[in-house]
């Protein structure tokens, strides 16, 4: 990871990518947003980082020795195996209804997500 990019705000590009992708999932598959979009927008945020960074949107809310490593693996990409087999998200983006996070949102506004990750 560069070092002169690693504390800079994802791309408008990356972060626009990953918030259509994220409403998209969420409808496809049920799910809802943290009631606390805030906690939505940062995992965004994070994702679309690591598609700058790494090539890939691995999950933000994990530990990695090696992240480019885990990016190659895939396992841990957005969204990652345990999300698509068991619909469970470490990072709470994607939530089941009965989940006591769950919000009633599946979008999100790149606004929104600026605004909480990128306060002027």
């Amino acid at each position: 990871m560069n070092q002169t990019t690693q504390n800079l705000p994802a791309t408008d590009k990356n972060l626009e990518a990953m918030r259509q992708f994220a409403e998209q999932y969420a409808k496809r598959t049920g799910t809802y947003f943290c009631a606390d979009l805030g906690v939505t927008a940062v995992v965004i945020e994070g994702l679309a980082k690591h598609k700058e960074d790494l090539g890939s949107p691995l999950c933000p809310c994990r530990h990695y020795e090696d992240k480019a490593a885990e990016a190659k693996a895939a396992y841990w990409n957005c969204p990652c195996v345990p999300m698509r087999e068991r619909k469970e998200c470490h990072c709470m983006l994607f939530l089941t209804p009965d989940n006591d996070f769950a919000g009633d949102q599946q979008q999100i506004t790149f606004e929104q997500i600026r605004a909480t990750t990128n306060p002027a």
